[in-house]
């Protein structure tokens, strides 16, 4: 009988979190048919079976995080003792009788004996037949545990999402919008029993915590709490990013330097352009094309900032792979725009909005988020201006991108309007020193500060 194992989703990934089980014990799974959502650090991916068979053991249960090379299930194949053409159900008991069997083989069992009647059967644990609203559906694991929580039905869920997919948020409004009736003050009754009774009780309904703001626990969080606080129960993906938050901090010692640039002309540049940009290609011109260009400029010059330190030593990428960190509903996902150097403006622009579509829409593949050299934090586009961002382990540096302002300066012993943003800059203090990382962004500075008419797109 084949185990399923635990597979590694991405370099450096040693751990997974089971997110959903796709298909339930006693379901048939055709090979590569997907099997369970597992979820990581850098992805949520749907794991296919390399078996066909019938799924007889489910080892990890849901929310549980285990190592790679784990075993997280067993399907038993046709030659397992499956007679051809038995239903799922058939086959479900069969197992169970089978582990029965098998335990009661094993010697004096010190209780009894589990019937077979105990295992769960197909019509208790498979997708809408168990009541479980799109256990089946492409959702994520967010939305199908808050759907589960409420006993909603998703498939009356208008999304809002890409596609017209289904976002947490979209979970929320509905739920709210079907509890709101009941809330409300119950109509007054009409004839002559208007009349209040003065012997009737008065019920109060006892006070219950508001609900979390988004962006408190994410996804699926739970919550409870009291008049005073709300309590929530982080999800497993934020479990994921706060621990590998908390690694990164530990195992790297961070130091953070910053310089400002003045992008009048880019800016000036792109406002004369955009309108066509985007006539032509399809999509918004923003600057975080530009900005990639100039990192990535900067690093040709400065490829120790291209680097990581792993095993006590410095490995320096030849090549140059552009994390870009996308804010979701439920997290932060980093993807990665390969080869970057290879890239135009034009083309930098078609990556990342690619990219960013399908993070928002949940369709990052594991390629996707592999193989970072250097990560681009655009944190200008929610109005900062001065932030210290933690590197993407076991990268050496992430840079971030503060909001474009226009304020006064002195140029040329003269006071002048000129657009201005800052670049935060942390690194590893292992394998990179203030010399360099000064060097790198003076390096990124002046290529900010050289765009403008004269710059090729393609």
């Amino acid at each position: 009988m084949p185990d399923v194992l635990m597979p590694q989703l991405g370099e450096s990934v040693t751990e997974g979190t089971i997110g959903k089980w796709l298909k339930q014990v006693g379901e048939t799974v055709a090979k590569y048919e997907p099997l369970v959502e597992v979820l990581t650090d850098k992805v949520n991916a749907e794991v296919p079976s390399d078996f066909e068979g019938v799924l007889s053991e489910i080892v990890v249960p849901e929310g549980e995080t285990v190592k790679v090379g784990t075993v997280i299930c067993r399907i038993a194949s046709e030659g397992d003792g499956h007679p051809e053409g038995t239903t799922d159900a058939g086959r479900a008991a069969a197992d169970s009788a089978a582990k029965a069997a098998a335990q009661a083989s094993n010697g004096p069992a010190s209780g009894p004996a589990p019937a077979p009647s105990a295992a769960p059967s197909p019509s208790a644990g498979s997708g809408a037949a168990d009541g479980r609203p799109g256990a089946r559906g492409r959702y994520s694991p967010a939305v199908l545990a808050l759907a589960e929580q409420h006993g909603i039905d998703l498939s009356q869920v208008p999304g809002t999402g890409e596609g017209g997919r289904i976002t947490r948020k979209d979970v929320l409004a509905y739920v709210q919008g079907q509890t709101a009736p009941s809330d409300a003050a119950p109509a007054a009754p009409t004839g002559p029993a208007a009349a209040p009774t003065a012997a009737a009780p008065t019920l109060q309904a006892p006070p219950e915590p508001s609900a979390p703001a988004a962006g408190l626990g994410g996804g699926n969080a739970a919550w409870s709490g009291t008049d005073d606080e709300v309590v929530v129960e982080p999800t497993a993906i934020r479990r994921t990013i706060a621990r590998r938050m908390v690694e990164s901090k530990h195992n790297a010692p961070h130091a953070w330097t910053m310089v400002e640039a003045d992008v009048t002309k880019l800016q000036q540049f792109r406002d004369a352009i955009k309108a066509d940009f985007k006539r032509r290609e399809g999509i918004d011109l923003t600057y975080l094309p530009f900005f990639i260009k100039a990192v990535v400029d900067g690093l040709k010059q400065f490829p120790m900032l291209n680097a990581s330190w792993q095993d006590d030593k410095i490995h320096i990428k030849k090549r140059i792979h552009i994390s870009i960190a996308v804010a979701t509903d439920d997290a932060l996902v980093v993807p990665v725009i390969h080869d970057a150097d290879r890239l135009s403006i034009a083309g930098l622009a078609h990556a990342a909005n690619e990219l960013a579509a399908k993070a928002r829409g949940g369709r990052l593949t594991l390629d996707d988020v592999q193989g970072g050299t250097f990560t681009v934090n655009n944190t200008g586009a929610f109005g900062s201006i001065l932030s210290q961002p933690i590197i993407n382990a076991p990268q050496a540096a992430i840079l971030s991108f503060e909001s474009i302002v226009k304020r006064p300066v002195v140029v040329d012993d003269a006071i002048a309007i000129r657009s201005m943003v800052n670049l935060c800059l942390s690194i590893d203090h292992r394998l990179l020193d203030g010399w360099v990382a000064g060097q790198f962004l003076k390096a990124v500075k002046a290529r900010l500060a050289s765009f403008g008419p004269e710059t090729v797109l393609y």
